[in-house]
């Protein structure tokens, strides 16, 4: 039997290319399209609900899918370690569901920031630069973020990175002691560039998006894997086998 998709954020662009890809899957269906002036009551009985509204909203529709003990997939930003950590008492110590908080669902790019954090060890000069659409209202992005923390975990023995001069503006947003410089323009899809600085040598891990087509392949992997999960996962990386 095939897996029944709620969609919130239908209308989006992220809505409509992942309602696209669940009507193509033989194994998955569309249960509910939901969009901005529908109400959250259609989440009931679907196997799996997709996030991919906008940040203010996306937290009551988490909150409504863990009440229903359906599980969901997070494609929206704006979930930062904090946010994602005040999920943990509403699951519970059983979780009876699933929260899968994907910053990015490009394949290349999560294998782009697994390169980046395996680099970070070796450098304590790291930026980091990313582009997107003029349309994305948030910055920095979700990947930044999740690209910064990653790094900051894979650095935890080692300290901060240098990052001078922070009380200028022009010198980014810091996560993680990581400075996170944000483009938003016409004419670019998705594009972050990890920039490490050594003695006599730099290094840039970069990894752009092309069409939203690159989505596609994590889209199914996240969403054929919500209901066979339990609990909090941050990242495609969880989902995937990067085992070198």
């Amino acid at each position: 039997m095939a897996a029944r998709v709620a969609v919130v954020g239908a209308n989006g662009r992220m809505g409509r290319l992942v309602t696209r890809i669940i009507e193509a899957a033989e194994d998955l269906e569309t249960h509910a399209l939901i969009g901005s002036g529908d109400s959250l009551d259609a989440i009931a009985g679907a196997d799996v609900v997709v996030d991919v509204t906008v940040s203010h909203v996306s937290q009551g529709v988490v909150e409504r899918a863990i009440a229903e003990r359906i599980p969901i997939v997070v494609g929206t930003s704006g979930w930062s370690r904090d946010r994602v950590a005040a999920l943990a008492p509403l699951l519970g110590e059983e979780p009876a569901s699933a929260v899968l908080v994907i910053p990015n669902f490009s394949i290349g790019s999560v294998l782009a920031t697994s390169f980046a954090a395996l680099a970070s060890r070796y450098f304590d000069s790291i930026e980091i630069v990313e582009a997107h659409h003029a349309g994305k209202v948030d910055s920095p992005s979700g990947t930044a973020v999740r690209t910064a923390e990653l790094i900051g975990e894979a650095r935890s023995g080692i300290g901060p990175v240098a990052a001078p001069h922070i009380d200028q503006r022009a010198r980014g947003e810091q996560v993680w002691s990581i400075p996170i410089h944000s483009l938003r323009m016409a004419g670019v899809v998705a594009k972050q560039d990890v920039l490490f600085g050594g003695t006599g040598e730099t290094l840039t891990i970069s990894h752009e998006t092309l069409s939203s087509d690159a989505y596609e392949a994590g889209i199914l992997v996240a969403v054929r894997a919500a209901p066979t999960v339990r609990g909090i996962v941050v990242g495609l990386d969880k989902l995937i086998d990067l085992r070198t």
